[in-house]
């Protein structure tokens, strides 16, 4: 009221007229964004003259009560043009903002709530629906590769439907998972690569403490919010978007022809003397002719098939996506519909995924106080698996593997394979396994919430939100009784696993907006959450088929009952938070959060754990001395420091746990009960410690630049530390609190606007991040862990001073020339074996031989527009890191089993010693294989990873048409490579790809991959 006063004071003495009022008049309205209709939060409304003030809530709405009708209220924003707009005799001003061209950014997401670019203390990176969806891509994941300056994302399975790696600011954990926390409008912890990403308005990355700690003990990896499309206030308005696609393969694995194979066949066979120490059989069970093998040879003892593997396993294949959706409402009620079809089909025949998707949202204002709204979205899919396995004789093993000689099929129609010719590895081959092996993945969700939004005060809001995940997946899994050394021993094998999940939260928040002057401005946050997750799956088998056709159809037809099992689990947790921002002259931004945690997960000894934060930012273009400046339009600098904590691991670790088994008692069959798991009550969260100090950075028009440095230790590792065996425990390891890692790095982001002139604009984009990860310290010894895989021996060591994901193997110096029989003899070897360094008595000797993590990673974007044309072309450098081509064990060192890689055909031989692959030689007479530096190779590359040539139809074309907007355009993904890496792509893990899990150990070992495909696509996005 004293600002009322005064304002009429000033107004009095100032000599202008009033027309009086017996009581404040209230004003309300709305505000939009003029481009997009979108409402428009955070807006800063000042009485002219005064310091009475308010802002605009999260859907643009506001209230003011004003002294009388010659007010004029200010409307200012950053990223928009300031208006002024007298209230007259109006009790309802809506307004449309008008994009400041030269202004600083927009409104960014942040947990429960929002908040202007400007005004950001902490480290949080955002990105437009249309940005994310510039490229054809099955989910959100690989849709982020390469966008964001310190997420790494790794697509290491080209198995349609399969998610990428992402990890926020490097490894931080060991034995718990390290993906980073979805927020999907709202709600927490849903797989975001299973939503449609088409549905997505802006995704925004939180990765330093000051923004992660109000997720509290499930922030510490990086917390990915995503807001997807909501309704707009007039005319409703349809947006389409559709593409189709065809992809190829563009790199090739060169393996032995029918000539080459039977040469090096033969040659192997006659090498056996040399190397066999007891005289034994030196010649093949049957040799390779017309008169062993009829069907496969002429008369002439040459090959009659030359069959390419590859080509038969890895085609062309057309993909479609096709989107719509339509928003509209009035001032009272807005609504959204969404509707998705995906239809990807692999390069691996018979591999594809399809998703159905829609989504609604509404939401209404029911009166003055009180708004309603909520989220429903259903998703189907069904993802058919052909390349399961590892190691196995799985698809694209047999691809390498399976010999040339033999065809798809004979004459009679009868499938052809390794098993057909006595003594090799008897796989059948890979276009009999693609067709009748496989797993479909159907899964049905339902996601979601509801809310009610309580204006208590102009100041003051109440929200209280029920969110919900319910996710059922059944697989079916069939292997055909005529696929030999896979299912054809056990008559052919199906099962039918069910998994259905149940989620719901509870968050409920006072968001308190108050602008205490114009010059300090004040936002408080205060709320209490429930979460439950609950999870049940079960599983059954059968074996022994009398016919492939009942399939996983009708299990009762098999007639061995091999396996049936069950389980069930929940987990629980309950938060309370805060967070308080304060902004003094626009100048000085200061947030502190904090969040009280508690998880069932853990011991009985530490329930909850606090996770605080406090950052601070200083707006140096806004001081006197720079305000106004042409040249330096922007500086900020800003600091951040807090915790954040990981609670993913399994549930029931700190509890002991038994298991059921059976034994033989009295010679009958009894069940019993074994001591599984030992338990640890004092089980708690690990606990991230980040420090990030930023500077952004504007110089005219032109140059946008951020660069940020951090480091995070994480500490109170969740450890799978070892226990006795004479423990007695099923389990032999149990969770600790052990060990401490470091992550730090510098990441930058730049943007710049080269030319712009007359009809014809060039833009520039730089991404680039560095991470260095240590090991501070692991078990109270700090004695060296070998987390696996395993693979012929260890490949994988976590040692103190290291980072993780560190390769242990030999060191391969070449092969033994024949001047060196008698080095070679003391390790029982002969000339034309492997040579290796050894320690000083004789044993093998193992150090550090690779990294599975980049020292740095970039993308270079830029972008050309010429009139109506537009093209970007992007390309994504990964440098410093290495892929181990573990391949090589069975295609290299394994002769007379299987095919061979080409590059046998450089193996010693008395006339070229020269070399590191060992002289051909009959398997059985093999020198042991051993993880080692010739196979892990420079994994670096330079990527052309999307380029696009759009068109968008000019005004006066879309009048005649009767839309508002249409755009055409053709893009590549993966045009080229440049990589030294001697397999398909050296962005691979096939020992772990799923996603969900810490497979930081698995990352980059390549034991035949599912290739990655080029893809041509061509699009259209149409509004009206």
């Amino acid at each position: 009221m004293l600002n009322v006063l005064l304002s009429k004071l000033l107004i009095v003495n100032a000599g202008v007229p009033t027309q009086r009022t017996t009581a404040d008049i209230l004003i309300s309205g709305k505000v939009i964004d003029s481009e997009t209709q979108t409402a428009v939060p955070g807006v800063n409304i000042i009485i002219k003259g005064t310091g009475t003030g308010t802002t605009t809530d999260t859907e643009g709405n506001y209230k003011i009560s004003v002294p009388n009708t010659l007010a004029t209220l200010v409307f200012s924003f950053v990223g928009y043009v300031s208006q002024e707009v007298k209230v007259g005799n109006r009790s309802t001003v809506n307004i449309t903002l008008v994009s400041d061209a030269k202004a600083l950014g927009e409104v960014v997401v942040i947990g429960y709530g929002t908040v202007k670019k400007s005004d950001l203390t902490g480290a949080v990176a955002t990105i437009k629906g249309e940005e994310l969806m510039d490229k054809p891509v099955p989910n959100v994941s690989q849709a982020l590769q390469g966008k964001i300056a310190g997420v790494e994302v790794s697509v290491n399975s080209n198995a349609p439907g399969a998610a990428a790696k992402v990890r926020v600011r490097g490894l931080g954990s060991i034995n718990s998972n390290i993906d980073p926390l979805y927020v999907v409008d709202g709600v927490i912890g849903v797989d975001g690569n299973s939503i449609n990403p088409n549905d997505i308005a802006s995704l925004e990355v939180l990765k330093d403490a000051s923004s992660t700690a109000i997720y509290g003990a499930r922030g510490a990896n990086g917390v990915i919010l995503i807001t997807t499309k909501r309704g707009r206030s007039g005319a409703a308005r349809v947006t389409y978007s559709g593409d189709v696609n065809v992809s190829e393969l563009y790199r090739h694995v060169k393996t032995l022809n029918s000539d080459e194979f039977v040469q090096v066949y033969n040659q192997a066979f006659a090498n056996g003397s040399k190397f066999d120490p007891n005289g034994a059989t030196w010649t093949p069970l049957a040799p390779l002719d017309h008169a062993h093998f009829p069907l496969l040879f002429d008369t002439n003892n040459k090959p009659l098939y030359n069959t390419n593997w590859e080509k038969e396993v890895y085609k062309p294949a057309f993909s479609q996506n096709q989107n719509l959706n339509i928003q509209g409402g009035n001032d009272k009620t807005v609504y959204s519909l969404s509707l998705g079809y995906l239809d990807q089909n692999g390069l691996m025949i018979n591999s594809g995924f399809k998703r159905y998707s829609v989504r609604l949202t509404l939401d209404n204002n029911v009166n003055k106080w009180l708004k309603i709204g909520g989220t429903v979205s259903v998703i189907n899919s069904r993802q058919k698996v052909v390349s399961d396995g590892n190691g196995g004789l799985n698809v694209p093993r047999a691809v390498t593997e399976e010999v040339p000689i033999v065809p798809v099929k004979y004459p009679d129609g009868t499938w052809a394979g390794n098993n057909d010719i006595a003594g090799l590895e008897g796989a059948p081959n890979p276009v009999n396994t693609a067709t009748n092996r496989y797993t479909l993945n159907n899964t049905l969700q339902a996601l979601g919430n509801v809310y009610m939004l309580f204006h208590i005060t102009k100041d003051l809001d109440f929200r209280t939100d029920l969110g919900y995940n319910v996710n059922y997946q059944k697989n079916n899994f069939f292997s055909s009784q005529n696929l030999p050394h896979i299912s054809a021993d056990q008559g052919g094998i199906a099962g039918i696993t069910n998994n259905s999940t149940q989620y719901w939260q509870s968050e409920n928040y006072l968001t308190w907006n108050k602008t205490i002057n114009e010059h300090q401005h004040l936002t408080a946050l205060l709320g209490a959450s429930w979460q439950q997750y609950n999870q049940e799956t079960n599983y059954v088998e059968t074996q022994n088929f009398i016919d492939d056709i009942f399939q996983w159809h009708n299990l009762g037809s098999g007639s061995v009952k091999s396996s049936s099992t069950s389980s069930d689990y929940q987990w629980a947790m309950n938060s309370y938070y805060a967070r308080l921002s304060y902004n003094l002259n626009e100048k000085y931004l200061f947030t502190a959060t904090g969040r009280y945690d508690g998880s069932s997960k853990f011991g009985a000894n530490n329930k909850y754990a606090f996770f605080p934060s406090a950052g601070a930012a200083w707006r140096v273009s806004e001081e006197d001395f720079l305000k106004g400046n042409k040249t330096i339009t922007n500086l900020k600098v800003r600091a951040s420091y807090g915790l954040s904590g990981n609670q993913e691991i399994g549930q029931y670790r700190s509890i002991a746990q038994i298991q059921p088994t059976n034994t033989i008692l009295g010679g009958t069959q009894q069940s019993a009960l074994l001591p599984s798991y030992l338990g640890n009550p004092n089980l708690k969260w690990e606990k991230s410690q980040q420090f990030d100090a930023g500077v952004e950075l504007g110089i005219g028009e032109a140059i946008n630049l951020t660069v940020d440095y951090y480091n995070r230790v994480t500490k109170d590792l969740l450890l799978q530390a070892p226990i006795p065996w004479s423990a007695g425990e099923q389990n032999a390891n149990v969770y600790q609190n052990i060990g401490s890692v470091r992550n730090s790095g510098i990441e930058v982001s730049l943007n710049s606007t080269n030319i712009r002139k007359n009809n014809f604009t060039w833009t520039s984009s730089v991404v680039f991040a560095s991470n260095r990860n240590r090991i501070l310290k692991l078990n109270n010894g700090n004695a060296d862990i070998f987390p696996g895989p395993n693979f012929l021996g260890q490949t994988n060591i976590l040692r103190v001073g290291e980072p993780i994901g560190s390769l242990w193997g030999m060191t391969r110096l070449g092969t033994y020339g024949s001047n060196e029989a008698d080095e070679a003899a003391k390790h029982n070897l002969k000339p034309g074996d492997r040579k290796y360094i050894y320690n000083a008595d004789g044993s093998n000797y193992y150090s550090i031989i690779g990294r599975t993590t980049p020292k740095w990673t970039g993308v270079l974007s830029n972008t050309f527009k010429y009139g109506n044309w537009d093209l970007t072309a992007d390309i994504r450098f990964v440098q410093g890191i290495n892929t181990a081509a573990t391949f090589k064990h069975s295609t290299e060192d394994r002769q007379t089993l299987a095919n061979s890689l080409a590059t046998v055909l450089d193996a010693w031989t008395p006339d070229h010693q020269n070399t590191m692959i060992s002289q051909v030689r009959n398997y059985k007479f093999a020198q042991d294989s051993h993880f080692d530096t010739w196979w892990v190779e420079d994994g670096s590359f330079i990527r052309g990873q999307n380029f696009v040539l759009g068109y968008n139809f000019a005004n006066s074309a879309l009048q005649r048409l009767k839309v508002n907007r249409l755009r055409v355009y053709a893009s590549v993904q993966n045009l080229f490579i440049i990589t030294k890496y001697s397999g398909y792509d050296p962005e691979v893990d096939t020992f772990n790809a799923g996603y969900g899990s810490n497979s930081a150990f698995s990352q980059n070992l390549d034991f035949f991959s599912y290739p990655r495909p080029r893809v041509w696509n061509l699009g259209v996005n149409l509004t009206f």
